[in-house]
């Protein structure tokens, strides 16, 4: 109960402070816990970035996830997997500045993220599987699923990154309009609306 009241307080914290900025005494007051109560259950902010990533994955995937493995389609099944990526919503916003914090961490320390990378892949490894089911039904001419998928994953996050940093004349829109270009010139199949 603790652990996870320090999470959601670590992750309000981490939002609005920025992981360079945070502090555990921060997440602690945040939580109404003492500095003793966040060393207890976590070795350092960066064990606590971890698992506020676990959760937003959760969060903010999850659902899409279980509709997309539902999907039989594989076409809209991609589309379902992008488009939350580029909404114009605080929500998303939120997403993309937490893993913008962690990717620099992970940057500094790569071992900070070892053990969990099945835990916060889980985009990376449905687009994996929707992919598949894509060549399987000869909607996509894809030679490598994972490596495409991989490669997508790089794209979006390299274009929400832009958006975080309000690039010139970038658009959520515009970026999502990127992002069905690069799939069809990579799938040879049209995914845009």
């Amino acid at each position: 109960m603790r652990r996870a009241l320090i999470i959601e307080a670590a992750r309000g914290v981490i939002l609005r402070e920025g992981l360079g900025a945070t502090r555990l005494r921060d997440i602690a007051l945040e939580a109404g816990v003492s500095v003793g109560t966040v060393t207890y259950h976590f070795e350092s902010v960066a064990e606590i970035l971890n698992e506020v990533v676990v959760l937003e994955t959760a969060r903010f995937y999850s659902s899409i996830i279980e509709a997309v493995d539902a999907e039989l389609d594989p076409v809209i099944g991609v589309r379902m997997l992008v488009e939350p990526l580029f909404d114009d919503t605080e929500a998303v916003g939120d997403h993309w500045r937490l893993w913008s914090d962690y990717w620099t961490a992970v940057a500094r320390k790569p071992a900070v993220a070892a053990e969990y990378v099945a835990r916060i892949r889980v985009w990376e490894a449905c687009l994996t599987r929707t992919l598949r089911r894509g060549v399987e039904q000869g909607v996509f001419a894809v030679d490598d699923p994972s490596g495409l998928a991989l490669k997508l994953a790089a794209y979006s996050d390299g274009l929400a990154t832009q958006l975080s940093q309000h690039a010139p004349g970038l658009t959520p829109r515009i970026a999502l309009d990127w992002m069905w270009r690069f799939i069809q010139l990579e799938t040879g199949a049209r995914v845009d609306v």
